[in-house]
């Protein structure tokens, strides 16, 4: 019987969907446990009552700022993290002898200085924000600079088998004056400097999105994945159960088939 592979891969995307709906539903758990401050001036009050021993969570919110801000070379943005890409497009040659369009990464660089978020009433430093969830930067610059067509060039192309169409710059950046909760453990040093940094264990959020707006779309993200790993593991037992019926009917056939042309017993008399 051959492995019915169409029902296997569905059961399978069911779990995966089942234990990503799992993962969902505590990150919403865990983040309406978290500790919320009305502003950032309270975070010290708290910090200075809340146990020493077990890690603070929390959720601040205010707009992103720095003493020392990143200025865009493209765009002229001000930022708190820039990254700059470069991508060499060009055509090449697939087996089948047609020109196909594919891209390299040339130069990859990122930047971040120290910044806080500030709401008016106090500031709070944010520590290693790249490995947040939720954080999106904010595309600054997409620039398309085509290659200059020249004999040597064109013969070194046609040589290696590629025809250069031209680089793609683009820029991203966490621009100053946006609006940001973050979801981290606080701590505060010797010198009375908070800072929100990822928990040993516990959720790390960087987004645009309020906590209550976060709580939500893991809630619904949670529901989705469940009716999905419900529909895919539904989908993945009928088909299944299709192919051993299938397997079990051809079986029964190919029976009734032998015992037809089976020859009649031999008597001697």
């Amino acid at each position: 019987m051959m492995v019915p592979w169409g029902g296997v891969g569905c059961c399978l995307s069911a779990a995966a969907l089942y234990l990503l709906g799992r993962s969902s539903g505590r990150d919403a758990e865990v983040l309406r446990s978290v500790t919320r401050t009305g502003s950032l001036k309270d975070l010290a009050a708290i910090l200075d009552t809340a146990s020493k021993v077990l890690p603070l969570v929390v959720a601040v919110s205010g707009r992103v700022s720095s003493d020392t801000p990143l200025i865009c070379q493209q765009s002229g943005m001000r930022g708190v993290i820039v990254e700059e890409m470069a991508e060499q497009h060009f055509l090449k040659h697939n087996d089948a002898g047609s020109w196909i369009q594919d891209s390299a990464v040339m130069l990859s660089v990122s930047k971040e200085v120290p910044w806080y978020l500030d709401d008016g009433t106090g500031r709070v430093y944010v520590v290693g924000a790249r490995a947040a969830a939720g954080l999106v930067l904010t595309i600054a610059s997409e620039v398309f600079e085509e290659s200059g067509r020249t004999l040597v060039r064109g013969t070194l192309d046609y040589l290696q088998g590629l025809k250069m169409l031209g680089v793609k710059r683009t820029e991203r950046v966490l621009p100053t004056g946006t609006s940001l909760t973050v979801v981290g453990e606080a701590i505060k040093d010797d010198v009375g400097t908070i800072r929100i940094q990822r928990p040993h264990k516990g959720p790390f959020y960087a987004s645009p999105k309020s906590i209550d707006q976060l709580i939500l779309n893991l809630g619904k993200w949670a529901k989705l994945y469940q009716l999905a790993s419900m529909g895919f593991a539904a989908f993945g037992v009928f088909l299944l159960a299709k192919r051993a019926l299938q397997h079990f009917l051809q079986k029964k056939r190919q029976h009734e088939l032998n015992k037809r042309h089976a020859l009649p017993p031999v008597c001697f008399i």
